[in-house]
């Protein structure tokens, strides 16, 4: 291992024209590495380099002045994302001794519980040579494996906490933010949590006025803080141990808009509509029925705290017929209207109200 951290000797980004003597490199403030994994997630890897390019020039042009970043893969070989583009114009693995940051970009390979050897002592070689690592998407997985997220605290997206707590059971993942900034490592949820990543680095490195600047040109409403929720409610199982219920309640979750029949739940499980019930009522002692539309009200909770959609747009993400069918259930669920909910929310934004038990 501690020869791996010395070799091999990885090159540095070529001189642009041979023959040319350039002058003293102007070195920018923000310097990143990016690192594809197979199958990794499209849209956070672009929300992330995309954020950077456009604070580091002016106009759109996207010289790389106050913010610079290189592309990079195993091998060099091209890496497809889980949506099917493949990125062929990468460069192999570089001294990360010139980057501020590696960007480690994960995807769909998360379950992958072996990474290639040379991945990992590359990573460990930036984190010897103190160069900063983060996590993108299911990035931080591989982070793991290279044992560089002990005694921290990472984020991961909601959708794989139990993945991650089952290959890293010591490790210490949280989903209630955005992203988490460790100081020799920072992990982000993925999707557009990157971007959120993406202008807290341009603000810390290059200044508010270019992180502002990329806000502008991304056509969003500003940069959303670390600490926010991620928007999406999920359900804690930590102290269930039957994977039927794990199974049934994830399947639940990716549908709260439009609720599948306790027979699709157990189709999807694998077992019959009874066996599930009797899980259920062992591991949460409540049915799958009656779970399930707790989930959607507490999901709906969620959204009047935290989303600006309306009322009748809530009722339907959450899976109910209207919006008067939805103020019935949630009033009988929680004695208030969601109008009044979302009115006591604003009126106690100070202290973000929890969700109802």
């Amino acid at each position: 291992m501690g020869d791996m951290l010395q070799a091999p000797p990885y090159p540095s980004v070529p001189a642009e024209r041979p023959g040319f003597r350039p002058g003293p490199a102007r070195v920018s403030p923000l310097r990143v590495g990016f690192v594809l994994l197979d199958q990794f997630t499209l849209a956070a890897f672009g929300g992330l380099i995309d954020a950077l390019r456009l604070a580091a020039d002016h106009g759109g042009r996207s010289r790389q002045i106050h913010a610079s970043w290189k592309v990079m893969s195993l091998d060099s070989t091209p890496r497809r994302a889980s949506c099917g583009v493949v990125i062929s114009d990468s460069s192999p693995l570089l001294d990360p001794a010139q980057f501020d940051y590696v960007a480690v970009c994960g995807g769909n390979d998360y379950l992958n519980e072996r990474q290639p050897a040379a991945l990992l002592d590359y990573l460990r070689l930036a984190a010897a040579r103190k160069v900063r690592l983060i996590g993108v998407c299911t990035g931080t997985f591989a982070i793991a494996q290279a044992g560089l997220a002990q005694k921290r605290t990472v984020c991961v997206h909601w959708n794989v906490l139990e993945a991650f707590h089952a290959q890293f059971p010591t490790l210490d993942a949280v989903t209630d933010k955005l992203f988490v900034d460790e100081g020799d490592l920072l992990s982000c949820a993925g999707s557009t949590a990157a971007i959120d990543l993406g202008l807290y680095l341009i603000s810390r490195h290059c200044g508010s006025a270019k992180a502002n600047q990329a806000v502008r040109h991304m056509m969003l409403q500003g940069m959303r803080p670390s600490s926010l929720p991620q928007p999406h409610f999920f359900a804690d199982l930590s102290g269930v141990a039957d994977s039927r219920v794990h199974q049934a309640v994830h399947f639940m979750e990716q549908r709260l808009d439009d609720p599948p029949s306790m027979d699709a739940v157990a189709r999807y499980v694998g077992c019959s509509a009874r066996q599930l019930e009797r899980a259920f009522s062992a591991a949460l002692g409540a049915s799958p029925a009656s779970f399930q539309r707790q989930l959607r009200k507490d999901y709906a909770c969620w959204m009047l705290e935290n989303s600006p959609r309306s009322i009748t747009e809530i009722a339907f993400d959450c899976g109910f017929s209207d919006a008067a069918h939805f103020s019935r259930e949630f009033r009988n669920a929680f004695g208030l209207s969601p109008r009044q909910y979302r009115a006591r929310c604003v009126a106690s934004r100070g202290a973000p109200a929890p969700l109802p038990a």
